[in-house]
């Protein structure tokens, strides 16, 4: 048998040739970096073949970059195939990699040849909480054996030949810039990072051309370990693996620990399935989302009060009803425990909407009393029942809070008399919970909270949460992070002393300046909570919008993370997004969190909403009422019409004439710059 060293050298010859014949305009759509790989190795943006050229000389012939250029060249894949994944896609995976529900990266190539074995393989990859990228004829195998694919279901189908695993590398370099802090042109950061922080390994199945032996082996300069299921490949640094033990090997190989235990329901629970969509088509009952009353509510109960691991149903079974059915719903989940408080029922109820959609075929959106709930065909007919959602969610709870919680019973209403005699009494709890952080304001407490959850890829980054600036991602307010906080002592969120207020203008404090400079490593001495231009918060990456400053109309843009076009400044939300993420200060520029600019804080050193320009209309639309009530509130009911968009401003000449024309207030007033 061949071996993988003698491969490799083929593959290398080949890969030279195909480079000296290179031709004509390279790029990918939808990145601020260019070639990612290849920017990343060596700093240049290449555009072009001669460029191609120049980088792959400059890089001594890594094998890398060869295989990009060379991919990026032969055009795009259609569906079911992602091929290259975008700037902003990637970036809203960034909150996962995180937070833990991503413990690491795997990419499996090549033909199996047993379908069932290679299922086998992505399912339990699934279960570990890995994300997993599949390129060359796995694909059709495992579109064959029945496994859904797609990023929802974090098997995420490259392309038909293996050498489109070059965009599971081009990933390793784009986090690395994105959210590391790793610069353009430094390779020695770019390795170090890629081996310390990107837990990844590679799954080689059989069937793998010579050129792709050869890329498939380059990948471990980043600290990628190979290994080779089936016996197929000989020689060299490969680790040779049965199929059975890929995943268990791979993981020990890059330090993934990870404990997964089985819950006693007819489908399988993993973050693999939290991204998924249930369409009506695929749909057999649905609960709330407008067609019925629907509700959640977590209570924390005396521990006589609950039956630890009663699950109850209250009127029909999904048995009961008929395909395509809305039945109404009440989710009751009863807490005990000696550590448990009152404080924690919001944030531990915000799980039920995670929790549900672990399972393969359960959806779960939004909370409180507008939840919309949905159970596939498929689910349904393996035997899932609106009973499991109840044994899922008392299993979830004591595994994810061991310490706080010593009993959970769930009850589940579809009845749907009863679901509405007990609403009321629901939203006068959700009620009475708001009530304790609003009106909240930064000047009654003297303690802030961190989040660093994101130095896991950005490590310089500190998040600095207020109860009027929540963090950058949206996803954690100042009560969320002091509760986190009490859960977990020595988890990301810590405590902030404020301390002296050096600039009650800009949110500059000392206690602030003191924690941020040691938990950035000394990076960064000072930030200033409500200013973008003095000493702004660092960002990670995983921020919701951009705001930047566009100095040609003295006002501020705003762009959210789910617009594609572009700006009047030119740049599209990624290619701002590339300029301030990684931990770095950029004056003029920050990443912020939707509910942020409805603050009294926004950006007060600047004079706040009244400074803002441009906004995409689905960002105006998604605020609305709420953007509207707070410009009344500050005197101006006007404003929110004269904040201009993509249909009435696309370039920076169209946004002065439309602001000149509604006479938007920032024209008139100080400089900004």
């Amino acid at each position: 048998m061949d071996t993988v060293d003698a491969a490799i050298e083929r593959g290398r010859t080949a890969l030279d040739a195909r480079m000296r014949a290179l031709a004509g305009r390279l790029a990918y759509a939808d990145t601020a970096y260019a070639l990612p790989v290849t920017y990343a190795v060596t700093g240049i943006a290449v555009r072009d073949a001669d460029g191609a050229r120049e980088a792959y000389r400059q890089s001594g012939n890594n094998l890398l970059i060869a295989c990009e250029c060379l991919m990026a060249a032969g055009g795009g894949v259609a569906s079911p195939y992602t091929g290259f994944i975008p700037d902003a896609v990637l970036r809203r995976l960034g909150y996962t990699l995180v937070d833990g529900s991503v413990t690491g990266l795997g990419l499996l190539v090549g033909t199996p040849e047993n379908p069932d074995a290679a299922a086998a393989v992505c399912r339990e990859m699934q279960e570990k909480y890995l994300l997993t990228f599949l390129a060359g004829g796995v694909v059709e195998a495992l579109a064959g054996a029945g496994v859904r694919l797609g990023l929802d279901y974090r098997l995420v189908p490259l392309g038909p030949q293996s050498a489109h695993g070059i965009h599971f590398a081009d990933i390793i370099a784009r986090v690395a810039m994105m959210f590391g802090g790793v610069q353009p042109g430094d390779v020695q950061s770019l390795l170090g990072y890629a081996a310390e922080r990107a837990k990844a390994f590679v799954v080689a199945f059989p069937g793998l051309t010579d050129e792709e032996i050869a890329f498939v082996d380059a990948l471990r300069v980043l600290g990628i370990p190979i290994l080779a299921a089936g016996g197929t490949y000989e020689g060299g640094a490969w680790v040779p693996v049965a199929p059975a033990d890929a995943v268990r090997i791979g993981m020990d190989l890059r330090g993934i620990r990870v404990t997964v235990t089985a819950i006693p329901i007819p489908m399988a629970c993993s973050p693999a399935f939290e991204g998924k969509s249930i369409r009506k088509e695929e749909m057999y009952v649905e609960f709330g989302g407008g067609r019925t009353p629907a509700f959640e509510l977590l209570r924390m109960r005396p521990r006589e009060e609950v039956e630890d691991g009663s699950v109850t149903v209250v009127g029909p079974e999904v048995d009961d009803v008929l395909e395509g059915a809305a039945l109404p719903l009440a989710i009751l989940v009863d807490v005990a425990g000696a550590r448990m408080k009152a404080d924690y029922e919001p944030v531990l109820e915000r799980r039920i909407h995670t929790f549900i959609n672990y399972g393969e075929g359960s959806w779960h959106v939004a909370q409180r009393d507008l939840i919309w709930v949905r159970f596939s065909k498929d689910a349904v007919a393996k035997g899932v029942r609106i009973r499991d959602i109840g044994t899922l969610l008392a299993h979830k709870f004591k595994l994810e809070f061991p310490e706080h919680v010593d009993a959970v019973q769930v009850t589940l209403v579809t009845d749907g008399k009863k679901v509405r005699e007990m609403l009321p009494e629901a939203r006068e709890i959700y009620a009475r919970r708001d009530e304790r952080i609003a009106g909240m304001r930064d000047e009654d407490v003297e303690t802030f909270y961190s989040c660093t959850l994101c130095q896991t890829f950005a490590p310089n980054h500190v998040c600095v949460i207020t109860p009027e600036r929540p963090a950058l991602c949206g996803a954690i307010t100042w009560l969320d992070a002091r509760i986190a906080h009490e859960i977990s002592p020595a988890g990301a969120n810590q405590p902030v002393e404020k301390g002296e207020v050096v600039d009650a203008d800009l949110g500059e404090f000392l206690g602030v300046n003191r924690f941020v400079k040691k938990a950035s490593r000394g990076e960064v001495d000072r930030i200033s909570l409500y200013s973008m231009l003095e000493n702004p918060m660092t960002a990670c990456g995983c921020f919701e919008c951009i705001a930047a400053v566009v100095p040609e109309v003295n006002g501020i843009l705003i762009v959210s993370r789910d617009f594609p076009g572009e700006t009047p400044l030119g740049m599209t939300f990624s290619t701002l997004a590339g300029t301030i993420g990684g931990g770095a200060q950029t004056p003029g520029f920050v990443g912020i969190s939707k509910n942020y600019i409805l603050s009294d804080r926004f950006l007060q050193a600047e004079n706040g909403i009244v400074r803002v320009v441009w906004m995409p209309s689905s960002l105006k639309e998604e605020l609305g009422d709420r953007l509207r009530a707070k410009l009344a509130e500050r005197g101006m009911p006007d404003l929110f019409e004269k904040i201009a968009d993509e249909v009435s401003a696309l370039t920076i000449e169209d946004l002065i004439e439309y602001l000149e024309r509604v006479g938007h207030p920032a024209l008139g007033m100080r400089p900004l710059i």
